[in-house]
């Protein structure tokens, strides 16, 4: 028998693999009918009545195929160690909750706290300079007196030369993925990810 946890997560998932809904249209749906099992088993007509929650969003939510998937994600999430994070939980960055548009679902692996008080974002070119390389490493040691969350995009470049500058300054960094959580890309970064996991 599931926990009631775990049956939660399953519309939770299961609201972000509906098609043609997008982040949006999920949290007004979630608003309207007070959670995303409810908007499962909500009637056809009163999903109709929702501004904006057309004929086809309301037949893709009543004919929805989506729970085997989303079960295959808790099994998948349960056994490689990831965290989900929904919009409506503490654990979700609560500076996401002021765009509208942000996910309503996100996965972590490791240790780490998405609300730091403290956190510097940097992004850059994928071909850095020597120059662009020597700026991030020396930006990064300066800030280590506030102790920030590093967070980039685990790329090939200025990012990946942020999170080893983080790592060198015993900083906390996050990498957030363009793919899954089921490939680390580029591969060759895969031993910084194993690195940041455990820092």
């Amino acid at each position: 028998m599931k926990s009631s946890n775990e049956e939660e997560l399953k519309y939770q998932i299961a609201i972000t693999l509906l098609e043609g809904i997008g982040a949006i249209g999920s949290k007004k749906l979630i608003a309207y009918c007070g959670g995303a099992e409810a908007v499962f088993k909500e009637k056809k007509q009163a999903l109709l009545k929702i501004p904006n929650i057309g004929k086809k969003a309301a037949n893709t939510i009543s004919k929805s195929v989506v729970f085997t998937e989303a079960e295959e994600e808790i099994n998948y999430i349960v056994k490689n160690n990831i965290t989900p994070h929904f919009f409506l939980n503490k654990s979700y960055p609560q500076r996401l909750l002021h765009c509208e548009d942000g996910p309503i679902m996100l996965y972590t692996k490791g240790n780490m706290n998405l609300n730091a008080q403290k956190v510097v974002s940097i992004v850059g070119t994928r071909k850095a300079t020597v120059k662009g390389k020597a700026f991030t490493e020396k930006l990064i040691e300066e800030l280590t007196i506030h102790d920030p969350l590093i967070l980039s995009g685990l790329a090939y470049g200025i990012d990946i030369y942020a999170h080893k500058a983080a790592l060198k300054n015993n900083l906390s960094t996050i990498g957030v993925l363009a793919c899954g959580l089921d490939e680390i890309y580029p591969k060759a970064h895969f031993s910084t990810a194993e690195k940041m996991m455990k820092q």
